[in-house]
Parts: structure tokens; sequence; C-alpha cells
């Protein structure tokens, strides 16, 4: 039994020896021109390693660095680097014949760059394609084959496993310093062939966190253009914060966190993209705020990956149960997109979308809230992203904004004509075109249907920092108007005089006089959540006066009328009057 010991004993020991000392005597770094020739000659890029050392415990060979070159039209510095990298090897053939073959590579805190360029192709658009191989050969730097097994040919490039840890990406452009970086980027997978479909993984931490996986198949490798790889894949995103992405302006304002499911399938240079994304806290334009309630948009893009350019297929936009229809043309030339988006909805309920109004800059007054009501639009949506305008129509139709009383916000004039509206404002039909951009909001064509006041017309802004300044015009309804002739009030006095009735008389029954058809000008200033209403009071008394003297005709044109006065001397008694300065 002892001497069974003494034998494994001594063949354990030498086995020990061995696995230490083979690795001194096997002289690996006579591979490291092989690694870089066959590297070289798959990517299309210049391939640099550093020092190779084996590891017969773990059956691979690690070289301290990894340097792969960028294509020359974007960048001179480095596509990628990595701190190390580990091939994994059949040791067998490695001892006794020197031959490699890799069964697997690992590369360690890899630093990639990806650059894109005014015409939107990407500098790993050409990593593996015919064209970079051919120049990589004519490259005095690109190290020769050490052995006659490397080879051109993509079909001789396979390895069992390939993954990429720990690394970064960083995305930029070649008319832009700044860039956007995707940390812990881990790559996976398997059968990696040029040649054929094989299976990946990749995963990576967002810039202003959130994270998303990409999950599906690769391959063949296009040989012209790498970009138009076949792909057919499941893609997460969770928590992508669009005011991080470096892909937006950020002086346009516009920003929000996505999620999003979705189906990604290239083919033949044509992307489809099929989903749903959820925008929450959404900000379209400066000068707003983000949105409290989300928006969910299923969508089916198709993007043309040669011209850079796609179609947004029939899809929708619902902001709780407010549906609207979307469509049109998209193009990526550089940076930012360029969008031709329709908007169009019918009968969206006003509730549901006042959530979402603070988005677009603009807020309900204090203490006011749409309980009622639906909104009907027809929107465009055009130019680049980070100057997006939007152009189109509005209509808002029996809706009532709760807590909100006119009236009062009219003061001056309802002193004047006994204007009243209520604690509620009903609202039978308010519509408007619109034209949204980053400095602000125009609404022109402004023609709005009250109840209880009559129609109000005008046109006016929104500037990005939510200042109101519109021009308005009231035309109050047959039976509002009401002059209250009391004493003392000089404006009164003077339309009581011209219509033949004592001062110090009451209006309605008590003998005053119905002003109806009256045109009331005034301004809107201060910001949505807090309007002012300003009333040009020389122009309603000018309008009170004009409906009044239609009446009275044979008078202004000097036939005498019982108990009237001289029109010309009630116009400048209110002349008078309404040039005083406001206290």
């Amino acid at each position: 039994m002892s001497r069974t010991l003494r034998i494994v004993a001594i063949v354990v020991g030498v086995l020990i020896v061995i696995v230490l000392v083979a690795p001194f005597l096997i002289p690996v770094n006579q591979f490291r021109p092989t690694i870089e020739a066959k590297a070289s000659d798959a990517l299309g890029r210049k391939v640099e390693v550093g020092n190779l050392s084996l590891s017969l415990f773990s059956g691979s060979l690690a070289a301290d660095n990894l340097s792969i070159a960028d294509d020359p039209k974007f960048s001179k510095s480095p596509f990628l680097t990595a701190k190390s990298i580990k091939v994994g090897v059949e040791l067998m053939p490695l001892i006794f014949s020197k031959t490699l073959n890799v069964t697997n590579i690992t590369i360690d805190s890899p630093q990639v760059t990806l650059i894109r360029d005014a015409g939107g192709q990407w500098n790993y658009s050409s990593l593996g394609s015919s064209t970079a191989k051919s120049q990589a050969k004519q490259e005095p730097a690109a190290a020769k084959p050490a052995s006659p097994s490397a080879s051109s040919s993509p079909g001789e490039f396979s390895v069992g496993k390939l993954e990429l840890k720990n690394g970064r990406i960083t995305v930029g452009s070649t008319r832009s310093q700044k860039g956007s970086t995707y940390d812990n980027v881990s790559v996976a997978a398997s059968n990696v062939s040029l040649a054929s479909k094989f299976p990946v993984t990749v995963a990576a931490d967002l810039p202003g966190g959130g994270n998303f996986k990409l999950d599906g198949t690769v391959g063949p490798v296009d040989q012209s253009n790498t970009e138009l790889t076949p792909l057919d894949a499941k893609l997460t995103v969770n928590s992508l914060n669009l005011a991080s992405t470096g892909f937006l302006d950020p002086s346009a304002g516009l920003s929000g966190i996505v999620d999003l499911n979705a189906s990604l399938a290239s083919h033949d240079g044509e992307a489809e993209t099929k989903g749903t994304a959820k925008l929450s806290k959404a900000l379209l334009i400066a000068g707003g705020s983000p949105s409290t309630v989300p928006v969910i948009v299923d969508f089916n893009t198709k993007y043309n990956l040669l011209k850079n350019s796609g179609v947004l297929e029939p899809s929708t936009l619902k902001i709780g149960g407010a549906v609207a229809h979307l469509g049109g043309t998209y193009e990526v030339p550089g940076d930012n997109a360029i969008v031709n988006i329709k908007v169009e909805s019918q009968d969206m309920p006003a509730k549901d979308l006042e959530a979402f109004l603070p988005a677009l800059g603009i807020n309900p007054p204090k203490g006011a809230s749409l309980k009622a009501g639906t909104l009907s639009t027809n929107l465009n949506l055009t130019g680049p992203t980070n100057k997006l305008v939007t152009t189109g129509n509005v209509g808002l139709f029996n809706a009532k904004l709760a807590g909100f009383d006119l009236g009062s916000k009219l003061s001056a004039i309802s002193s004047l004509v006994g204007l009243k509206t209520g604690s509620d404002l009903e609202i039978e039909k308010l519509t408007s075109n619109l034209r949204m951009a980053p400095d602000g909001l125009k609404a022109d064509n402004f023609n709005a249907v009250l109840p209880a006041l009559g129609t109000l017309i005008g046109a006016g802004t929104i500037d990005s920092k939510n200042n109101l300044d519109f021009k308005m015009a009231a035309t109050l309804k047959s039976g509002i108007g009401a002059v209250a002739a009391a004493p003392g009030n000089l404006a009164a006095e003077a339309i009581g005089g011209l219509l033949g009735k004592p001062s110090g008389g009451s209006a309605g029954a008590a003998g005053g006089h119905q002003a109806t058809g009256l045109t009331i000008p005034f301004q809107i200033q201060g910001t949505t959540s807090d309007p002012k209403f300003i009333p040009d009071v020389g122009g309603a008394a000018a309008s009170m006066l004009k409906s009044q003297l239609g009446s009275l005709g044979s008078a202004v044109h000097g036939v005498s009328q019982p108990n009237a006065s001289n029109p010309a001397d009630a116009l400048g008694q209110l002349g008078g009057l309404f040039k005083k300065k406001k206290p």
C-alpha cells in the first residue's frame, strides 16, 4: 500500500512540476504575431496585444493589454482598448505540436469609442468588411501571420465563446467633443463565426441611470458593411433618462424617463422595430414642467440603414383614456433626428389630458381644473428633435373649467356691465391654431363660445418662461350688460344721459337698460397658472356707446328725442373718464 502511495505521490509531483515549468518552456510569445494577424485580418483593423503568458490550470493564454485601431476616417485614437485579454486554447496541440486552436476569448475592462459622422455612418460599420481587410493588409504595421494556418476567409474565424465584461462605451460624433458614457457593458456570444448566425447578449448601464439589454441572434457578418449584418433580438430598456443621452440639446427643454420593450429585426439593410414605449415625467418644451402622467406609445417603425431614414407606421399614443394616432417619416443624417410626424385625435377626454398639459408649458389657473369635455387635435411635428416645431389646430368641446370665475377676473368690466359667470366656467367650444417651438407657444384664430358670457376671439403667445401675452375681445351675448346707473357712477350717468334715463335709476326692472352685443377688448398677461386679465376700458366704453347709438340714429342726426341728451356730450364725459390713469 505504501508503495502505491509513493507512486501516486511521484506522479502528482511530476505533474505539478510540468504545470509549473511547462509555461516557461513553451515560448508562447511566438504566437503573438499569429494572434495579431488573425485578429487584424478578421476585423480589418490593426490589432495589437501585449506580452503573452500561459496558464495550464485555466488552459489559456493571457495578454497584458489589447488595442484595436479605429477607422482612420473617424479617429487616430484606438477604437477599443482593454487592460487584459484571455484566450482559451487547446493545450495538447499547443504543447506537443505548437498549434494554436482558440476555444474562447475574454476581454476584461474594454474601453470602446463609437463615433458617428455628419453623413450618419458609424465607425464600427467597417469592422470586418472586405474593404477594411484589404486596407489592413496594405498597412505596414499589420503583422504577417507566423504560420500558414492564418487565413482571411471569414468561415475560418470561429471561437466557441466570446465575452466582454466590465466595459465602457463612449458614444459621440465627429462634430462634437461631447459624448455619452455607458458603463458596466457586457457582451456574451457563443459559437461565434463570421460566416454564420450566432447568439449574443448585450447589457449595459445607461447614462443618468437605468439599463438596457439586447438578447438575440446576429450574423452572418456582412462583408461590405458590418452595420448591415442581420439581427433578430428583443430589446429592453429601463429608466432611460432622455436628457442624459447626449443626443438632445439641453436648451430645447426635452426630457423624460423611457421604459421600452421591443422586438428588433434587421435584414437586407432595413431594421424594423415594434413595441411599447412608456414616457414618464415628460417635458416637451422649455419653461414647462414634467408631466405627472405617463405617455404610452405602441409603435411600429421601419428604418433604412443605408439612407438613414425611416417610416413610422400607424401607431398609437395613450394618455390615460385619451388616444391619439401617429404616423409619418423621419431621418437621422447626423446627431439629431429630423421628423415629420402627424398626430390626429378625436374626442379625447380632457380630464385625462390635464395632468399632461404642464409638459407643453400650459398650467391651468391656480385652483382650477378640467372636469369635463373632449379634445380633438390635428398636429404636425416637424424639424430636428432639438428644435422641434409643432403646428396645427386643437378643439375643446363641452368642457367645464371648475374653480375659475372669469367674471371676477374681469372685475373692471363686470362692475360696468353686470357680468356674472359663476365659479365654474362652461366652455361650449374652444378652437385655435397652434405653433409650439422651443421658444414657446403661439395661438392664432382663438375662438371660444362661453354660454355664460358670449364669444371670445383673439391671439397671443406663451413664452418659454410660461408668460402670457394675449390680445382678446369678448362679445357679450344678448341679455348681458345691464348698466348699473347708480349715483356717482360717471360712466352710468353718461350712458344714462345718452339714453335719456335719469341717474340714480336701477338697472333692469327698475328702469335700467340692457346693453346687448357689447364687444369688450382686453389683454391676458401673467402666467398660465396665474393669468391677469387687463380690460381695455376705453375700448369697452366705445363699444357700449356704439351699441346704444344704433337705437338712437335719429338723435345722432339732429332729430330731437324726448329726454335725450346730446350724444357728443356723453361721449366727451366717457372719454374724460376712461382717459384717467388707473389707480
